[in-house]
């Protein structure tokens, strides 16, 4: 019998790829670039020679595979099996990702919601595993989340579900890609993040190692400004305060929502560990409804990297 999953984890500009048990564990994980030119047409027939040669090169055969998930930016057509509107992959038109690789590996194939597919893996393996009720919140270049409800991923009537990067977190705020003002995106993303110390460095008049760095022109990263919070920079500091606000203000926006046993949050920025979970915990208590507060934790994620293949290859369950 076929116990053997395959996750596919799509990303701007690595791909990552994973053979797994029917249990979630990883047996074999790799990457390849995401060739993105000529409007993003190599991506899919990429992945599908990566699958096959790792098949090949392994001691399996196709027969011991149940199926293929996939994780991909961009909008979703479950359906289908399509992608559209995936602009970091130069995908504007719909893209028949199943069809493709479907007939490209010769397994059953299902795909999601890169941020959907994060959750799903936190929520199998990791973080979320022993509960039934999670919202995953990812912070990365962009915010994403993903809502599960009684075990249930949520979609929406319009695949919009768990769109928390677009909470308004401030009226009339910074202008967000999506066309509108004040989303947490353009607070608490990495970039966004920068953004708020670009900021506040010019009304801050005291000494600081990252007003030092910002007069300098000097490339600023988010991670940057967490570790000289750490180290005590008083401007760096108040820049985390102000994000980890905004970002605990829009927890309690889901709590009051949804109250889950646990609000995740993963992506590269909550590599800034207690820094970022500490004071987001404090604003989310303050905003929460006091049965919320009591109930609803918030904790950091547990895969990392891992969440987008492990999350996918449990897509691929359903055709057992």
């Amino acid at each position: 019998m076929a116990k053997n999953l395959i996750g596919i984890d799509l990303g701007g500009t690595t791909t990552k790829m994973a053979f797994l048990d029917e249990n979630g564990e990883v047996l074999d994980k790799w990457r390849v670039l995401t060739d993105t030119s000529d409007k993003g047409a190599h991506i899919v027939e990429n992945i599908v020679k990566s699958i096959n040669k790792h098949i090949e090169d392994s001691d399996k055969t196709i027969n011991d595979f149940v199926g293929i998930g996939m994780g991909t930016p961009g909008t979703v057509n479950r359906e289908k099996g399509t992608v559209s509107e995936a602009f970091n992959l130069n995908w504007k038109d719909e893209q028949p990702v199943r069809e493709l690789i479907q007939n490209g590996v010769g397994l059953p194939f299902q795909l999601d919601n890169d941020a959907n597919v994060a959750s799903l893996g936190e929520y199998w393996r990791g973080a979320g595993s022993t509960e039934d009720d999670v919202v995953f919140v990812t912070l990365g270049t962009g915010v994403g989340g993903g809502v599960i409800a009684n075990g249930k991923l949520l979609h929406g009537v319009n695949g919009g579900a768990g769109e928390v990067g677009h909470i308004a977190v401030q009226p009339n705020g910074y202008l967000c890609t999506c066309g509108k003002k004040g989303c947490l995106e353009q607070y608490a993303s990495a970039t966004g993040i920068v953004h708020v110390a670009k900021d506040m460095s010019k009304e801050f008049n005291g000494h600081s190692r990252l007003k030092d760095l910002e007069n300098t022109d000097e490339k600023i990263t988010s991670k940057m400004i967490f570790y000289l919070a750490d180290n005590g920079d008083i401007l760096a500091n108040q820049v985390v305060n102000r994000i980890c606000f905004y970002l605990g203000l829009a927890l309690s926006d889901i709590g009051n929502t949804l109250n889950p046993a646990s609000i995740i949050i993963g992506g590269g920025v909550s590599n800034a560990g207690n820094t970022l979970l500490q004071p987001t915990t404090r604003y989310f208590q303050e905003n929460a409804f006091p049965s919320i507060r009591d109930s609803t934790k918030i904790k950091l994620a547990q895969l990392g990297n891992d969440a987008g293949v492990i999350g996918a290859a449990s897509l691929a369950l359903q055709f057992r």
